[in-house]
């Protein structure tokens, strides 16, 4: 990795820089230029560091972000359609409203961010972290949440169509959701909805109320 901090101002700081040159270069534009928006759609950004950047409106489809350090990033409205953030870490970042249909968030550290309104579908995002994170209004559907931490984790009105299985830890989890959603067992696959799913969650300690579809 290339390293390098500094340029611009706190919102354009690249603190370690992608090994891929087509992919450094478009960061260097975008450091270079205050007003100008990311745009690394299809790029290599594996292990690069941009903790604590503002990147509202990034256009990141398909984009490799494995082991990125996006910590406290700014994502708001971003779009991350196919991108790939495997063990990455967005912990703190914001989401607000950002896209990541069939993303990939396998083993991603995103505790204590904030995807209010965010559109998942198709995610795979097995042994992620989410830990006292926000889902306020959030829609996760086909999002495969197997081994997922959500402790603490708040929802509000958030479609919650996603699958579980026993390894998912769901303690202090709260607010309200919409079904249905999925447990995995080794027996199978069961749909579970209403009072059922709202029981199966709070049995594991969360304090959760399903909506009525």
């Amino acid at each position: 990795m290339i390293e390098l901090s500094g340029i611009r101002d706190e919102g354009r700081i690249v603190r370690v820089w992608p090994e891929d040159a087509e992919a450094a270069a478009a960061l260097r534009s975008w450091a270079a230029h205050e007003f100008v928006t990311l745009d690394a759609a299809g790029l290599d950004l594996s292990g690069v560091d941009l903790s604590q950047a503002s990147l509202a409106n990034a256009l990141l489809t398909e984009t490799a972000l494995r082991g990125a350090r996006l910590a406290g990033v700014d994502l708001y409205r971003s779009h991350l359609e196919g991108a790939d953030l495997g063990e990455a870490d967005l912990s703190g970042a914001s989401l607000v409203k950002s896209v990541l249909d069939h993303a990939s968030l396998r083993r991603a550290v995103l505790s204590g961010a904030d995807l209010g309104s965010v559109e998942m579908y198709n995610v795979d995002a097995c042994a992620a972290s989410f830990r006292a994170a926000s889902f306020h209004g959030a829609s996760l559907t086909d999002v495969d949440l197997r081994g997922a931490d959500l402790t603490d984790a708040s929802v509000s009105e958030t479609f919650l169509e996603v699958s579980f299985d026993d390894q998912t830890v769901v303690a202090g989890l709260s607010g309200t959701i919409f079904g249905p959603a999925t447990v995995v067992r080794a027996d199978g696959r069961h749909e579970l909805d209403g009072s059922e799913l709202e029981s199966w969650l709070n049995s594991r300690g969360a304090k959760v109320r399903v909506i009525a579809s």
